[in-house]
């Protein structure tokens, strides 16, 4: 059984007035994986400029 089936299955025992936090925590979670992936997004952008560059690739042939 997959994890995804287990939540599903736990998500029938949630009493009813739990629901919201639930969704409230869902919705946090995913807004934090959000945010990691811009700001490695933004990171890698900003560095490229001096990652692609002729020296930096002389100096990394060699490995």
């Amino acid at each position: 059984m997959s994890k995804k089936e287990l939540i599903v299955r736990e998500l029938d025992r949630v009493p009813e007035q739990d629901l919201e936090k639930l969704l409230a925590f869902l919705r946090a979670l995913r807004e934090a994986h959000a945010d990691g992936e811009m700001a490695a997004i933004a990171a890698e952008s900003s560095l490229s400029k001096d990652w692609l560059t002729q020296e930096e690739d002389a100096a990394w042939a060699g490995l």
